[in-house]
């Protein structure tokens, strides 16, 4: 291992559970975090505010050039995402922006922009990135790669309870739609579709509770150290 901590690169479908392993992984091994997916959530979100469509991909790159983009950390770790220099993290968490996301994140100039974010905040190791592709484009030679996966309903009722414990309203056949909706979307686009990296170790969640799905992944770095 050429770093002297690894990488630790998490994956997988909408609503698995990659932002809670993650964070708990970060905690327990003194790890930064980096949720990458919230910079495209905030791509959507910037893109909102200025009341430019989703739709518009030119302008979408355009976007994701020019916004200022990055991360403060909470006592516990947390990232909270900032959007040209303001805390947005408590408004990215929708079904609405999950969408935006999914759209946004399919246009390869937005990728390109926010490439070299991800990489400057993970290139000295000891971190956990969780998002699409950060084991096959991000950090293609990150020493731990997971692809988590959950059946569609198993994955539903952790968003609805996700969203309830923030007091929000939830209906769980319309969150197994949008999931199913998702999974369809990030499966066939052509840039970036969701499959995991050929080397990554693929863990099925939809029996196993959080500490066993922990435990997995630390059992993983104890072995690359």
């Amino acid at each position: 291992m050429s770093r002297p901590r690894p990488v630790i690169a998490i994956d997988g479908p909408a609503g698995v559970g990659k932002s809670t392993t993650a964070r708990v992984l970060a905690q327990r091994l003194g790890y930064t975090l980096v949720d990458t997916g919230a910079l495209y959530r905030g791509v959507a979100l910037a893109a909102r505010d200025r009341g430019i469509s989703w739709d518009d991909e030119a302008a979408i790159v355009t976007l994701g050039d020019e916004t200022d983009l990055g991360f403060a950390s909470q006592e516990d770790g947390t990232p909270r995402l900032l959007l040209d220099g303001q805390d947005r993290a408590d408004e990215i968490r929708t079904p609405e922006l999950s969408a935006g996301a999914s759209q946004v994140s399919a246009y390869a100039g937005v990728r390109r922009a926010l490439l070299g974010i991800q990489r400057d905040l993970g290139r000295e190791g000891g971190v956990v990135l969780e998002g699409r592709d950060i084991g096959t484009v991000v950090f293609p030679d990150a020493e731990v790669k997971l692809f988590l996966t959950a059946s569609a309903e198993e994955r539903a009722r952790r968003r609805v309870q996700d969203l309830q414990n923030r007091g929000a309203t939830a209906e769980y056949d319309e969150i197994l739609a949008q999931i199913r909706s998702r999974d369809e979307a990030d499966s066939t686009r052509a840039i970036a579709p969701l499959r995991p990296a050929e080397d990554a170790v693929i863990l099925d969640s939809t029996s196993l509770d959080l500490e066993a799905v922990v435990q997995h992944v630390l059992e993983l770095v104890r072995s690359c150290n």
